[in-house]
């Protein structure tokens, strides 16, 4: 059974039952309220005959003082203590009532009885009778009237019921037409992603701010995640297959070459392997950073922490000195404590400090200071620079600015496309400033550690 009906079906039946139980209970309530209500005017009554038949009657005769108290349509009637029935009066159309049982009660009693298949009335109360004998007077009147009015109301009730399920039909259909709207519009745009290939969103309303509205939201939201992936996804196989393409043939065509004459010439056997090994580490390194590009910026996993930004600068050029042996000089003018992903801020130092040693043979500078009231890091190389038509496009991926030097620095386009990246993703902005001939620098602005 689809939802929609689930929905209609459990929402029509629930509203249903609870209509019918409601004028249940209404029609329940109400006929014990008149029945207790005609019970106590009878009983009312009753006290005013029994009031006056004691005043009357040893100057009255008994049948005289009945019929003079007996109810429009009832009995009044005496019982004796040994059960037996003494003097009673009753109106001709209840002659029925001569058939009524005797009882003594032998206490005050009030009730609903039924008789002949009617409601009645009955009451009964002690009396000092003719020659101080105790006794029972009691009164017996017909509620068939009431009773009709109750079968009345009993009929207009169900009446209304089923009028009132019309409505309930209709506004359940209603109801689970707009709770399954959404959900039929996405599966139908599902639908159509799968036909056309085209990653599309649902329309939502402006208007309504419910879970349906936040459930839309998310699918669209999920849409464009894929989309970012899918995308990624292109671009990491088009990017690698491109980017690939020249290592894989240089490791071929030295491959073919050690087949015909490799085992003939020692030199060439050296030359082969050794570039064959130097297009396996760049394929390697190429790989490593189209993997990280290819990541979504929500699936970095960052380890927030608060560290001292002149340690860190310095266990990265210890590293850099020892590695590159070249001449690199820490300059201070204002130390911080930055709150940020160590690990990631050290990936982006690197790339930016890999760029100034490959481009530069002089000495680089590290300036730690404050600039813009963020805490900064700059990188001074005095090499080639960046022609100023170039500086723009530099973080663009495989961007070289020098395509004739791309494999002899070893560079593919794509460091500081993913320095880019990494920034963003913790919050830290890049800066370029170069001259052509003269040098550049890279200046990292960090958020202080009051940021987060």
């Amino acid at each position: 059974m689809k939802l929609r009906k689930r929905i209609n079906l459990f929402t029509a039946v629930l509203f249903i039952i609870l209509l019918i139980l409601i004028n249940v209970a209404s029609y329940f309530t109400f006929r014990h309220m008149m029945f207790q209500n005609e019970l106590e005017r009878t009983h009312a009554q009753s006290v005013r005959a029994l009031n006056g038949i004691t005043a009357s009657i040893n100057t009255v005769s008994a049948e005289t003082l009945l019929r003079t108290y007996i109810p429009l349509n009832g009995m009044l009637r005496v019982v004796y203590i040994d059960g037996k029935r003494g003097p009673q009066a009753y109106v001709p159309e209840q002659s029925v009532l001569n058939d009524f049982p005797i009882t003594y009660q032998k206490a005050q009693s009030k009730q609903i009885v039924e008789f002949d298949g009617r409601p009645y009335a009955f009451i009964s109360l002690p009396i000092i009778w003719q020659n101080g004998e105790v006794a029972e007077l009691q009164l017996v009147e017909d509620l068939s009237q009431t009773d009709e009015n109750l079968k009345t109301l009993s009929l207009v009730l169900l009446a209304v019921t089923l009028i009132a399920m019309i409505p309930v039909l209709v506004s359940t259909r209603v109801l689970s037409n707009i709770i399954t709207q959404p959900i039929s519009t996405m599966i139908q745009t599902m639908r159509e992603i799968r036909k056309s290939g085209q990653y599309k969103r649902i329309e939502i309303s402006k208007e309504s701010n419910d879970e349906l509205h936040e459930m839309g939201q998310t699918f669209n939201e999920m849409m464009d995640l894929l989309e970012v992936n899918f995308e990624k996804q292109e671009n990491f196989v088009s990017n690698a297959s491109h980017e690939l393409k020249t290592p894989l043939t240089v490791i071929d065509s030295y491959a073919s070459l050690l087949k015909r004459r490799g085992q003939t010439d020692p030199n060439l056997f050296q030359e082969a392997v050794d570039a064959i090994q130097s297009e396996a580490v760049h394929m390697r390194e190429l790989t490593q950073q189209l993997l990280l590009l290819a990541k979504h910026e929500e699936q970095w996993k960052l380890n927030i922490e608060s560290l001292p930004l002149l340690q860190l600068v310095n266990e990265s050029v210890t590293s850099f000195r020892e590695g590159y042996k070249r001449e690199i000089s820490v300059i201070v003018e204002e130390e911080s404590v930055v709150k940020t992903d160590k690990q990631k801020l050290k990936q982006v130092f690197y790339i930016l400090m890999e760029n100034a040693l490959k481009y530069s043979e002089e000495r680089i500078i590290v300036v730690i200071g404050q600039e813009r009231n963020r805490p900064s890091i700059k990188i001074i190389d005095q090499g080639i620079g960046i022609p100023q038509q170039d500086v723009g496009k530099v973080f663009d991926r495989f961007y070289r600015v020098d395509k004739a030097r791309a494999r002899k620095t070893g560079g593919y386009g794509l460091g500081l496309s993913l320095a880019r990246e990494l920034a963003d993703a913790i919050g830290v902005s890049l800066f370029l400033e170069s001259v052509e001939g003269e040098g550049t620098t890279a200046n990292i602005l960090l958020p202080d550690e009051n940021s987060h």
